[in-house]
Parts: C-alpha cells; structure tokens; sequence
C-alpha cells in the first residue's frame, strides 16, 4: 500500500456522531472499536470510540476517535481539512452538508484565482475548506 496522509480528528465524547454524519455527507465504510472491546467494558467510557475509520467511496479516509477517559481534551483551531478537485456537483454536495448546521466562514463562491472556494465549521467544530477547480464563471444571463 502507498503511504497516505488522512485526517485523524479527538473528539470530547461524540467521535460516533461525528463520523455517522460524515459517513451520511461521504458514504462509504465505517468501522469503529469501543475503549470497552479493547478493555474492562464495566468502566466508564467504555462504548466511546477507541478508533473509528470511514473509507469513502472517492477514496477518502477520515480517522476519528473520542478522548480517552481520565485525559484532558484539548479543542484547537489550529487544523482543517480540505476537499478539493474539479467535480462540482459532488464537491457542492459535500459543501451542503458540512456547512448545514455548522458556520459559513467563507461562502462556496467564485474566487479571484477562478476556482470555487468556501470554508465552514461543521456542527461538530471542524473546519473544512472547499475548492472547486477550473470552475467556470457564473453569466449574468
């Protein structure tokens, strides 16, 4: 297998909402292991996600997995994740949704360099940049 840079995002304690949702926003396969199955499943925390995995059909992968009990977790603003490629009609949809709930920090529009450029937080406090390349501009008429 060729080497790979995917995200890998520390949720508080909602690492499976988060990724159902972005399995509903990718499709593809999610796998998750529980602190429970990899431990005592009597302890508290122990059906939060240890390591969760979705594989999407476009070929993305997104790590994910909930703060293990006992650690501080440290929510930063510091890293996003970028889509970007020429399918408009897929890329659009990605943006619908991650943005639906979220906040729109940039709207998905026609930018100076001629692509399609947006960037919103989903409602799980990610930030996600979108752009759209060779996209065409919008006629008046």
């Amino acid at each position: 297998m060729a080497s790979r840079l995917n995200p890998y995002i520390q949720f508080k304690d909602n690492a499976r909402a988060a990724l159902e949702f972005y399995q509903g926003v990718f499709g593809g396969d999610l796998t998750v292991s529980t602190f429970g199955e990899y431990g005592d499943p009597s302890q508290p925390g122990a059906d939060g996600i240890m390591h969760g995995q979705l594989e999407s059909p476009s070929g993305y992968t997104i790590m994910a997995a909930d703060t293990p009990p006992g650690m501080d977790h440290h929510p930063g603003s510091t890293i996003a994740i970028s889509l970007s490629g020429d399918d408009a009609d897929e890329l659009h949809g990605y943006w619908d949704e991650l943005a639906d709930g979220g906040q729109v920090q940039v709207p998905l529009e026609q930018q100076m360099w001629g692509d399609e450029f947006g960037m919103c937080v989903d409602r799980f406090g990610i930030g996600w940049m979108v752009n759209i390349a060779g996209a065409r501009p919008k006629s008046d008429g």
